[in-house]
């Protein structure tokens, strides 16, 4: 096999390890495994349930939650199989430790300064809160699922919460192994895998408008998969785009030999938090949305009966079907803005790279080392976030209006985010695999 030693790994040279590098070959292996009986589990059905009158209920509109939901589990809330919730608990869980991380300094301390204990601590706390999450959620699927139960009562209500529940911490433990041990990110991959799975119905219901719906409606759908290709060039573009901020290393002397100035730079990445502010920005748009789902149709009175009518009108005015539109979008893109800088504060830390590069004697032309760098490279690194998060924001809310605009509603106003997801989270993998194809390439020169 020829190998590239300078340039990236070729196609050709990715497969041929792929195919023979036992140790990639098997991490492919195991995280294919795992995300088939992910979609396995879709499918095995809560028991006691009326399944023609749910899928009515579905059909006919009356549950707004099915398309945001059936987004995460990949067609398990449809089903109301035992991965209905799939990974949104623990998504909503990795979501409040990372909030609860820059504001506790304990949890603080336990991520930057204990090592791999501290964040195996975090990891564990993340369960627990995750478990909590995924019981709260599966109490309001039993609440939702009991007006189709064959015989509602405390022991449906009791089996439904501990199948739903343990369906869930079981995906968090999928996710976490294929992290692990396989490929990629394991949340992110098993959200691509339920899109994915989701796609072709959708697909086949907008060629299906297309073909009954006329000239006009044909028209209309091409436009809206041309909008769906100029944004897959912007999401690349986004993804890949980074600002190199040159550096020079100083002259330094070993033995009798002096080394020159050696000019290299510090790229900063233009999307730092790659496709995780999208689904973050989702999830938490899901709960108001969720919550009214599960209480609609209920009677309560007093303040349980206020709070949910409160809820009710939250989710109604933040919802993209819903009077005020406008709100939605703004909301939509506060808080892509808000995680994005969110996780640019967590994956770059400009104090450090600062005192990284004052210990290595290396310096930005032009700058001061210590605070004056460290100020500089925050000014760019808050530019670039902004630039990043409002492209993603436009990504995300384009091709949504394009569908209002059109009346192309096959994709329920998740084309979008899909989008985003599956080529952010394809881009990502594939640069995994590259650096384990990399890894094997020299480990192979050291042998020889």
């Amino acid at each position: 096999m020829v190998v590239s030693r300078d340039k990236a790994p070729t196609a050709q040279e990715t497969f041929m390890q792929m195919a023979q590098a036992a140790g990639l070959r098997g991490r492919l292996l195991l995280t294919i495994g795992l995300l088939i009986l992910a979609r396995f589990g879709v499918f095995l059905p809560v028991p006691g349930i009326d399944r023609e009158q749910l899928s009515t209920a579905i059909q006919s509109g009356n549950v707004p939650i099915a398309g945001i939901l059936d987004f995460f589990s990949g067609g398990g809330f449809s089903a109301l199989g035992i991965f209905a919730l799939g990974i949104l608990p623990y998504i909503n869980a990795s979501i409040i430790l990372q909030l609860l991380t820059a504001a506790i300094p304990t949890l603080e301390n336990l991520q930057k300064n204990e090592g791999e204990a501290g964040r195996r601590k975090i990891s564990q706390i993340t369960r627990y809160v995750a478990l909590g999450w995924a019981i709260l959620q599966s109490v309001g699927l039993a609440i939702f699922a009991s007006q189709f139960a064959t015989n509602p009562g405390t022991l449906f209500f009791v089996e439904t919460v501990l199948a739903i529940t343990a369906g869930s911490m079981f995906v968090m433990w999928i996710s976490e192994v294929i992290t692990e041990r396989g490929i990629g990110n394991g949340a992110s991959l098993l959200i691509f895998v339920n899109i994915v799975a989701v796609l072709p119905r959708t697909l086949g219901q907008t060629i299906e408008l297309a073909q009954t719906g006329g000239r006009e409606m044909a028209g209309k759908v091409v436009i809206l998969l041309l909008v769906f290709l100029v944004m897959i060039v912007g999401i690349v573009f986004v993804q890949e785009g980074t600002r190199r901020i040159p550096i020079i290393s100083a002259r330094r002397q070993v033995g009798r030999r002096l080394y020159r100035e050696r000019t290299s730079y510090l790229p900063l990445r233009l999307n730092q938090g790659g496709v995780m502010p999208i689904i973050f920005a989702s999830a938490v748009l899901i709960l108001p949305t969720s919550l009214a789902g599960f209480a609609r149709g209920g009677t309560g009175e007093g303040f349980l009966g206020s709070l949910m009518q409160g809820v009710n009108q939250v989710a109604l005015y933040i919802s993209p079907n819903g009077p005020t539109p406008w709100l939605y979008v703004l909301v939509y893109l506060m808080l892509i803005l808000f995680f994005s800088y969110f996780y640019a504060s967590l994956i770059v830390n400009p104090v450090d790279m600062s005192q990284n590069l004052k210990k290595m004697g290396a310096s930005i032309p032009g700058i001061r080392p210590g605070k004056a760098t460290s100020d500089y490279i925050e000014r760019v690194l808050n530019r670039l976030t902004f630039l990043g998060a409002i492209f993603l924001g436009l990504v995300a809310v384009v091709p949504t209006a394009v569908e209002s605009a059109t009346g192309v509603t096959t994709f329920r106003g998740l084309g979008a985010t899909s989008l985003l997801i599956l080529v952010g989270v394809a881009i990502d993998t594939a640069k995994q695999v590259q650096t384990y194809v990399i890894s094997q390439r020299y480990e192979g020169m050291v042998k020889q």
